[in-house]
């Protein structure tokens, strides 16, 4: 097997592995982590180069071959989600460098950080439900850690309901798996793509499906099933929240894209669900985002309302409305993950993160004040950076189709979501400081952070400018969603 293939989870846990046997020596720790870092963010980049060329990387664990085996998949899709996994774990790590945190906290952070990049990784390349299963298993392990580290009452709070309702969704996924293994005898998403689209799977396969479905739905915290996010995300330290804000609820939104388009290449009864919790999810989340007064409050339900934007593209099932979807994952994952790091530089400066308590940023830290206007502009979908070009091939795939009250609801979250950003540079901002001297009393903070939303945001403003290629690879990769080449090849070929 091509060792490709591996290199997403390998890298992550050798550097897990090394970092827990010189857990004692805090800098080698950090030194590791940013190293195997880096190694991932490279493998990505270069298995997108591959995806890019029209390599597309499938094969067997040990041999075995399918569908008995454990399947790895690796095309354009999954290369990009490896890829932009390593940007955001490297910025996460290069933004908590030297913090003012105790040395025992920002190893258990770097230490943690890996295992949850191995688990993201391991559920965008696996082409196995169980094992997709486990991956999420790894991912809530490793997450709840996170949000859990440093302790806290208010913080414990939030980590305690991200559990119990991500554990739920877990054991939702456990039976679905139980469910649709003993109607078909597989687990293996070629072999079930086969199933379905030969329209052999039984009542026991659909009602099992559909609850995988649900968990996903959970995970990607679509409507009404997204009030986890808002209660958890914002106790968690700043970079982990960043972290979580970035690449979280996209491996719940590539596992709806990936089953969806795999089971159901035409459009059908799921798509049209899937349309109408899309606009709920858009609509709704970015009303609760009116209604807060914290910054990543705000940002949080945010998530959740541009959730909404990447299953719309699911949901519309058209060519171009997948690719949009695709596209809009690549944009969002980089902004939301900024918006966080510059939210907590901010909240830094100014001494909290209540809008009533901020401002008097614009003229004391202008730079500040571009940082957040350029992810913020782009979340809002202002020409010509990336979110405009997401969201306006979202839209034109809706007008294409017809489906007007999509077309509505993508223009009407779009404008709420600039009010919401204009709220935050108004207050935070523009506004003089309620307390001008206590305004930078704490400091600048690390380089590492402003050097991490510095490059964040041009990479931002690079995918506006650089929208065409982006699209190309988009395009291709909606194309090879629907035909799944290497998921079906596997199945028919035995795993040879």
């Amino acid at each position: 097997m091509n060792i490709l293939l591996v290199l997403p989870v390998v890298i992550p846990l050798t550097t897990l592995l090394l970092g827990l046997l010189v857990k004692r020596h805090h800098a080698w720790v950090s030194f590791i982590s940013l190293a195997g870092s880096l190694a991932l963010l490279a493998a990505g980049v270069w298995l997108v180069m591959l995806a890019a060329q029209g390599v597309v990387l499938s094969g067997q664990m040990a041999n075995w071959a399918a569908p008995y085996g454990i399947s790895l998949v690796i095309d354009r899709l999954s290369a990009v989600m490896v890829a932009i996994t390593g940007v955001i774990g490297l910025a996460t790590l290069v933004y908590a460098h030297r913090q003012p945190m105790p040395a025992d906290f920002l190893r258990d952070v770097h230490l943690f950080v890996q295992g949850l990049l191995a688990g993201i990784c391991g559920a965008f390349i696996t082409a196995d439900v169980f094992n997709l299963y486990v991956w999420f298993e790894v991912l809530l392990i490793g997450s709840f850690a996170l949000i859990a580290l440093g302790g806290g009452e208010r913080r414990l709070a939030g980590a305690m309901t991200y559990l119990v309702l991500n554990m739920l969704a877990t054991l939702m996924f456990l039976l679905a798996a139980g469910l649709v293994y003993g109607s078909t005898g597989t687990l293996n998403m070629g072999e079930l793509a086969l199933i379905f689209r030969a329209d052999q799977a039984t009542s026991g396969a659909w009602l099992g499906v559909m609850l995988m479905l649900m968990s996903f739905a959970v995970k990607a915290a679509l409507f009404p099933l997204f009030g986890w996010l808002p209660a958890s995300y914002h106790v968690a330290w700043t970079p982990v929240s960043a972290l979580f804000a970035g690449l979280l609820t996209k491996v719940g939104v590539y596992a709806l894209i990936r089953m969806v388009t795999l089971l159901w290449p035409e459009p059908g009864m799921v798509h049209t669900v899937l349309l109408w919790v899309a606009c709920a999810t858009m609509i709704i989340g970015v009303l609760g985002a009116a209604a807060q007064t914290e910054v990543r409050r705000i940002l949080s339900f945010h998530i959740v309302s541009q959730v909404g934007y990447m299953v719309l593209g699911l949901a519309l099932a058209t060519p171009l409305a997948l690719a949009g979807a695709v596209f809009y994952l690549i944009h969002h994952i980089v902004v939301k993950a900024n918006l966080f790091f510059v939210g907590g530089v901010a909240a830094r400066l100014t001494g909290s993160e209540r809008l009533a308590a901020m401002g008097g940023l614009y003229a004391s830290k202008p730079l500040l004040a571009v940082l957040f206007a350029i992810p913020a502009l782009s979340l809002a979908g202002i020409p010509p950076l990336s979110g405009f070009w997401a969201k306006f091939v979202l839209v034109k795939a809706s007008l294409d189709a017809g489906v007007w009250i999509a077309t509505f609801f993508a223009l009407l979250t779009g404008i709420f979501t600039l009010l919401s950003m204009s709220k935050i540079w108004n207050e935070s901002f523009l506004k003089a400081h309620p307390q001008p001297e206590q305004l930078g009393v704490a400091g600048d903070g690390p380089r590492g952070a402003w050097l991490t939303m510095i490059v964040l945001a041009a990479i931002t403003v690079l995918i506006g400018f650089g929208a065409g290629p982006v699209m190309e690879y988009a395009v291709a990769s909606a194309e090879q969603l629907v035909e799944a080449p290497a998921y079906l090849q596997l199945i028919e070929r035995g795993g040879e």
